[in-house]
């Protein structure tokens, strides 16, 4: 659904949109989590179509040795130091120390298949996009809570859904700020850059927005007059998130000398929608918007869905039979299926590398912005098109102030079902205990799991400083 700026504002207040605008900003009573020095930290989650090939994630320099436990799937971990990265990870060769692939961890918890929804980053199974299968707020939510700011979580997609060739504007997302809510978010990088960075690069709109918000909040006191049960409290909420919405314009109002100092240089060709601008061109830019949005302190916590089955990827050089990511998924149905996934991830990684070197390059404290940050680039569905689920390759990078003891390492957990497994839900608890919620266990449990009467619940104690 594409709605505009405005028309998000006044459908939210009245309660006739699904998006979840308003709980959005509940993060802002929320008290602050483990910082280091006062400095928050912050969390880059990229979403990614088509799942994980497990045998594109082992190492090139394996010993025989280690080869045969990575296709046995057997635990163990490397020094990643001492180890020759897959060529399509090599543009963070230098990152080594900050870098972990993460192996083993399931997502049978959310599913497989062409799509998760909300459910990878809320440890459920979502399946289609309806809010009744949207369980409780997702992770990202979750750790927005424990560092605040005047954004709190922002979403941004270049996910295109079946039937659509293009998506711009302020669109659903896929996070979740509590059960039954859907998040909005960013579906093109110039409105994302109007939307966050307004109140410096067009004030004139940012003070009607708040002369929009202070009338909706009067007319929706005005209606509170005669009403009680649930319908006074539902205008009452209304009420109070139209007002922590005023609120947190004041907050960003604050920061603009800073938003300044950070305000990244849009190519024109994102104007309108961008629907002449190429894929790479739109990755680029919503990198340097994510960039600019943690270094100003608009936002702690931001998730990009960087693609979905239904991203165009025409635009990609190494794309010469113009074929579509559902396309390669099916792998038989065309030529060098396995050489076009390695591209996309390529491309994809070109981004990480430049959110961490743009991240190192900012001071912060006793150093830069990076130490202070965790990068996880993950798979929306598992270790391939439709699945299986049973694993999930992931890369983090992780700065030196993270609270999780697991970079510069290669880490194979041990495979689902199997003693020690650890699930979705584990590594989204191990998250938040790290960084201050101490949560027993966040998620669903894993039914295979549960039939073998394996231990599933809690933190992974390795990972924790």
């Amino acid at each position: 659904m594409l709605i505009s700026r405005r028309e998000l504002l006044k459908t939210t207040a009245l309660g006739t949109t699904s998006l979840a605008l308003t709980p959005s900003f509940n993060h802002l009573q929320a008290a602050p989590g483990n910082t280091t020095g006062g400095v928050p930290h912050r969390f880059v989650f990229i979403r990614k179509s088509n799942g994980n090939l497990t045998t594109q994630f082992g190492l090139p320099s394996f010993s025989s040795e280690e080869l045969k436990k990575h296709e046995e799937k057997q635990p163990f971990e490397l020094d990643l130091a001492k180890h020759e990265l897959p060529d399509w990870l090599k543009a963070l060769d230098g990152n080594k120390d900050n870098m972990t692939i993460l192996h083993g961890i399931s997502m049978a918890v959310s599913g497989g298949g062409h799509y998760s929804y909300s459910g990878c980053m809320g440890a459920y199974k979502a399946g289609r996009d309806i809010l009744s299968n949207i369980k409780w707020a997702t992770v990202d939510f979750e750790l927005a809570k424990l560092f605040p700011s005047p954004f709190g979580h922002v979403e941004m997609s270049l996910a295109v859904p079946h039937g659509r060739d293009h998506r711009t504007g302020i669109v659903s997302g896929y996070s979740a700020p509590a059960a039954r809510q859907r998040n909005y978010c960013y579906a093109d990088p110039m409105t994302a850059y109007q939307e966050l960075f307004k109140s410096v690069i067009n004030t004139n709109e940012a003070a009607s927005d708040d002369a929009l918000l202070d009338y909706l909040r009067e007319q929706e006191s005005h209606r509170l007059k005669g009403l009680d049960g649930d319908e006074r409290l539902k205008i009452s909420d209304q009420i109070d998130s139209l007002q922590a919405i005023r609120d947190r314009n004041t907050k960003v109002a604050s920061l603009g000398d800073k938003i300044k100092q950070h305000l990244p240089e849009i190519d024109p060709v994102h104007a309108g929608g961008g629907e002449d601008a190429t894929l790479p061109q739109k990755q680029a830019a919503f990198t340097d918007i994510i960039v600019a949005a943690l270094a100003s302190g608009l936002t702690n916590v931001v998730t990009y869905t960087i693609d979905d089955l239904g991203t165009d990827i025409t635009s990609l050089p190494e794309n010469q039979q113009k074929t579509s990511i559902h396309q390669i998924g099916h792998g038989g149905q065309i030529a060098g299926a396995a050489k076009m996934r390695d591209a996309i991830k390529t491309h994809h990684v070109k981004q990480v590398t430049t959110l961490v070197t743009k991240l190192k390059a900012i001071p912060e404290g006793n150093g830069t912005m990076f130490d202070n940050t965790s990068i996880i680039y993950m798979p929306e569905t598992g270790a391939g098109h439709h699945g299986p689920d049973t694993e999930a390759p992931m890369v983090l990078l992780t700065g030196k102030n993270s609270k999780l003891d697991i970079a510069g390492r290669y880490i194979r957990l041990p495979f689902h079902g199997t003693e020690g497994h650890k699930t979705l839900s584990n590594w989204y608890t191990t998250l938040l205990n790290a960084y201050g919620n101490p949560i027993e266990h966040y998620g669903d449990l894993d039914l295979t799991m549960q039939r073998n009467r394996m231990e599933q619940t809690g933190a992974i104690q390795q990972f924790v400083v």
